[in-house]
């Protein structure tokens, strides 16, 4: 059989049920024989050290909580078996009720963890940051605030800047990438 053009797209699911909805989702795919339109299943966590009764716990937890994602060439009746699956409420779409929408590349890299293609070509990237420097963020839920960093991590390619939020200082574990000198 040739092989199939998948897209990566996202199921709105139950919050707090991904885990069990995605067995359900692979066994399901498994019953119908559907296995050559799907890639990847994948529900992000991160691992989380929480202190409980004096004890370290490890714990994942859902970055993002209520989404699946799905690595798949929706054709045929595989969008309709996914959608049938007991807590999952249907595929995000630019329209409601529309068809799905596929995310974009920079969306999937992102979502995977990727490091941008920038940073990847070249191992010996110069650090275009030093401690005391006042930047910018450029990304993510604090775009536009003003700061100072504080710390600069190599191995990570991260920097830590204090940015004033609520009328406190508050420090901001963020890539190079997302930062730019003021």
């Amino acid at each position: 059989m040739s092989e199939q053009v998948k897209k990566w797209y996202v199921v709105k699911v139950i919050s707090g049920k991904e885990a069990k909805i995605q067995k359900l989702i692979e066994n399901e795919i498994q019953r119908n024989h559907l296995e050559d339109y799907v890639g990847d299943i994948l529900v992000p966590t991160e691992k989380v050290v929480q202190i409980r009764n004096g004890k370290r716990i490890q714990k994942d937890k859902t970055l993002f909580p209520g989404y699946i994602y799905i690595e798949a060439n929706l054709s045929g009746e595989l969008p309709h078996v996914i959608k049938s699956i007991p807590g999952v409420m249907g595929f995000l779409s630019g329209v409601k009720g529309g068809d799905p929408m596929p995310l974009s590349k920079k969306e999937v890299n992102r979502i995977l963890g990727k490091i941008d293609e920038l940073a990847m070509n070249d191992d010996n990237i110069v650090i275009p940051y030093k401690v005391g420097d006042s930047v910018t963020v450029t990304d993510g839920p604090f775009k536009g605030f003003d700061g100072t960093i504080e710390d600069v991590n190599k191995d990570r390619k991260k920097v830590t800047v204090m940015v004033k939020f609520f009328g406190r200082k508050t420090p901001l574990e963020l890539g190079y990438f997302e930062v730019k000198k003021v």
